[in-house]
């Protein structure tokens, strides 16, 4: 897979070097590219922005300066990355509040692409134009991870980048793990959350691990388990059970 991401602030996005993603980048399992969006600006102010039409608070950003880079990115061949022409269209993956809810569902789904394309506005959002071209030449997802409003799509993009490359083949040590995820397609069907977990040492500060998890009893474990993971549900999501 090949990710590439547009933005104002490369350095934002540093953290993608390390950890899972970044072990999957030196493998290379996956491409991640970071592109300064101020390459593509043509003025000696390197201007992203512009005030908006009809009047309002804040700054829009520039749908030629989106476009200019845009299509300069696309240009570059990603075949290497995946040889299926039908898996290797790239997606545009544009972060915004206003955008449809980001799940792990959409997640596994962005994971079976070839490429993404990750456009991180900033100010008050990227003229809307931008979107509505690029649909007619690629699938163009528009993204809320949250319902807050951030200064700027970087991270959602760091949030998205992860979520995605960890569903990727062979980026997690145990691939089982991501099936017991919060969220996970391969979960109960009434939508729980996974349950608390528990390691060493077996008594902390008095709190002592839930006897059943040293019972040997796999069965009383995997109903307990089952039962937390409603409890937990409950209180903190309740709207999922719903």
């Amino acid at each position: 897979m090949r990710i590439d991401i547009l933005t104002v602030f490369p350095e934002y996005l540093a953290p993608l070097s390390l950890s899972l993603v970044g072990k999957a980048r030196r493998n290379g399992t996956v491409s991640v590219d970071i592109h300064d969006l101020r390459d593509w600006t043509h003025d000696r102010h390197r201007t992203v922005d512009d005030a908006p039409y009809g009047g309002g608070p804040g700054m829009v950003m520039r749908a030629d300066v989106w476009g200019e880079a845009i299509d300069a990115v696309l240009a570059v061949d990603s075949t290497r990355f995946d040889s299926d022409t039908a898996e290797a269209q790239p997606v545009l993956v544009i972060p915004t509040p206003s955008g449809r809810r980001f799940t792990q569902s959409v997640a596994a789904d962005l994971a079976g692409a070839g490429r993404l394309v990750i456009a991180c506005g900033r100010y008050e959002g990227i003229d809307a134009r931008v979107a509505e071209h690029y649909r007619e030449r690629m699938r163009v997802e528009e993204l809320s991870v949250a319902d807050v409003v951030v200064a700027g799509g970087e991270v959602a993009a760091l949030l998205i980048t992860e979520a995605i490359v960890r569903l990727l083949p062979g980026v997690l040590g145990n691939a089982l793990s991501a099936e017991d995820d919060s969220f996970a397609p391969s979960r109960p069907a009434d939508g729980a959350l996974e349950g608390p977990v528990y390691t060493r040492p077996p008594v902390w500060r008095g709190l002592p691990v839930p006897a059943v998890l040293t019972s040997g009893d796999h069965e009383a474990v995997r109903s307990w388990r089952v039962e937390q993971s409603r409890t937990r549900t409950a209180a903190m999501r309740p709207d999922l059970l719903d």
